[in-house]
This record gives C-alpha cells, structure tokens and sequence, in this order.
C-alpha cells in the first residue's frame, strides 16, 4: 500500500509539473500591443521631422514649427486624442529614430521608395513631389536637360540621405557632389558659390527664390522625377498602418488635405514667419 501511495504522489507531482510547463509555455505566446495602445497609454504622439523643409516643415521666427506636415500632425494627434510633441533632427537621422522607437511616425517630406520600404512601412501618398534644380542664371542656361549636368566641372549639392542624393550618384555620377545635413547649409553652399546647382525637391527650390530675392537664384519649375511623399511607420503593425492610411482617406475625402495643401502652396502669407 505504501509503494501504491509513492507512486500515486510521483505521478501527481509529474503530472502538476506538465501542468505548469504547458501554463508557462501558454503565458510565453507574447501578446504583441500596436503602437496605437502605446501612443495612447503615453498620452502622446512623437512625430519626427527635420524642421527645415518650407512649407511641408520649418521653424518661424518666433521658434515655433509650422507647415504642411505640421498641420497633418496635429490632426492625427487630435484624432487620437493625445497631445502632439515633434522631434526635429537631420533628415538622414528620422529613419533611424523611427527604427530604434524613438519616433512613432516620420512626416518629413520622405518619398516612398523600395528601399526605404525595405525597412520601414509607408502610408500615402499625401502630396506628390518631384526633383528639380536651384541654381543661377548664368548656369542654368547651360543645361538644356538633366543629362548636361554629368560633367565632372559641376558641382552639385544635395541633402544627405535623400533621394536627390541618389539621383545625382545613379544619374549625375561625373558631376562632383557634395552632401549637405539640412537645406539650409545646402543653399548657403550655392549662395557662396561654393556649389554650382542644389537639386531637391520643387517646392523646396521654388521657396528659396522667394526666400532669397537678392541671390539672383532661379529654378527650374518643371520636376524631372515623381516624388510621392509619404508617412513613415514601425514595421509589422498591421492595424497602426490601418488607421493612418483610413485617417488619410477621411482627410482627403473631406476636402480637408486639399484645403491644407492650397493654403501652403498656394498662398504667401506664411513667408513672412520664414526666419
């Protein structure tokens, strides 16, 4: 009888002890949050943004960052029902940030391309771009097409990281290239002739004719590629990518995004915040 009650405990033991294997093996399936509970737990919305790309971004005189992506932002922090706080760092910088979690979305004039999309999903289009040319007088009368720019005199300036930058190395690779780490520094190298041509995105180069009245710059008005600009987000959040796409639809069905992008494109009054 006792041999009998040694082996009922030790199968009671082995069998409590499956038991709690397979309770703890169950407890280990991960339960994988979306970054839209995260967002909303924190109570915050951090987008990251260079901070220098009128209209889509800028910082005005009074220090305050205004634009198109601006304004988008806060919609989508609104619609969430949490505050808004924007991180303004060097354009090669956002990806990265939004890689390591240190940004939930990037809305920075970033175009969708297969090899961002490698990393990082995209949502959008929200406004279609294209690459053109800042440059002087004198030199753009000289270039009749982009193929007249691969020769080793010019010297051509881009932003780093940027798609202009790989344009110029697929496309320009004669031409000598020098990487900038915002517009700003990318101008001020044309401005001090220290480049010949600054190629980026239309409305960037259109803006800085009016921003610069004086530096006799000019641009050619025509975009030589299409550049969809898109919402940057964490990979392999299905339903995080869900609610940005249908937060752009309604936006865009509303006649809201149209009213936004008139108002940033199509009116002036904004220049005057340009510092």
């Amino acid at each position: 009888m006792r041999g009998f009650k040694v082996v009922v405990v030790m199968l009671c033991v082995m069998v409590s002890g499956a038991c709690a294997q397979f309770n703890q093996g169950t407890a280990a399936v991960p339960v994988v949050a979306s970054h839209l509970d995260r967002i909303a737990a924190r109570g915050e919305l951090v987008v990251g943004m260079s901070g220098n790309q009128p209209p889509l971004n800028f910082i005005s005189k009074s220090g305050e960052l205004m634009g198109l992506e601006v304004d988008l932002a806060k919609q989508m922090a609104d619609a969430m029902g949490v505050n808004l706080r924007t991180q303004s760092m060097a354009f090669a910088d956002l990806l990265p940030a939004l890689e390591s979690g240190r940004v939930d979305l990037v809305l920075s004039g970033m175009t969708i391309t297969p090899a961002r999309n490698m990393k990082s999903m995209f949502v959008g289009p929200y406004f279609l771009s294209g690459k053109a040319i800042l440059t002087r007088e004198q030199t753009l009368a000289d270039i009749r097409n982009p193929s007249e720019m691969n020769r080793p005199n010019l010297k051509i300036v881009a932003l780093r990281g940027s798609t202009s930058q790989a344009l110029v190395e697929d496309e320009i690779p004669d031409a000598k290239l020098s990487l900038a780490q915002d517009y700003d520094e990318a101008i001020q190298q044309l401005i001090r002739n220290e480049a010949d041509i600054f190629i980026a995105d239309y409305p960037i180069c259109i803006i800085s004719v009016f921003r610069y009245p004086d530096e006799g710059l000019i641009s050619l008005i025509t975009p030589m590629t299409f550049e969809p600009l898109g919402i940057g987000l964490p990979a392999g959040d299905p339903l995080y990518a869900n609610w940005v796409e249908n937060f752009l639809m309604l936006l865009d069905g509303s006649g809201e995004l149209e009213e936004l992008t008139n108002h940033w494109f199509g009116e002036s009054s904004w220049l005057e915040d340009l510092p």
